[in-house]
């Protein structure tokens, strides 16, 4: 388990909540699902600084942006249609850019977490 110990390092804007909640969640799992949940983990996640990007994209160009990338499809037509709500619903999704990514972060991890659990524990492929 030598890499994959706390791979979690690696990730860009990491917060020590963040590091917690994953340790502890994958803290049941074998070698191999660990490996599995942090490759699942790894393309789901959001970092807080491209939730930021996205907003402002959102706030000059094409409003609900970041929602599309969050995957909040029904409130990123919103934001497309009303151009954010009159670049308010923008405005404060740039202030609230880190909590936005955190919660996304949290149910991509729960939702990785879920796979992982159901792969066999192959100790002897690894």
């Amino acid at each position: 388990m030598d890499m994959y110990q706390n791979p979690y390092i690696a990730f860009p804007g990491m917060t020590s909540e963040e590091m917690f909640f994953l340790q502890q969640g994958t803290a049941g799992l074998n070698e191999n699902q660990r490996k599995q949940f942090y490759m699942i983990y790894s393309g789901k996640r959001k970092s807080s600084q491209d939730i930021l990007i996205f907003t402002i994209i959102g706030f000059f160009c094409v409003a609900g942006i970041q929602r599309f990338a969050l995957g909040e499809v029904v409130m990123g037509l919103l934001y497309l249609f009303t151009g954010g709500f009159c670049l308010i619903g923008t405005i404060i999704d740039l202030v609230n850019h880190k909590t936005m990514a955190d919660d996304y972060n949290r149910k991509m991890a729960y939702e990785s977490l879920q796979i992982a659990k159901m792969m066999p524990g192959f100790d002897a492929i690894s």
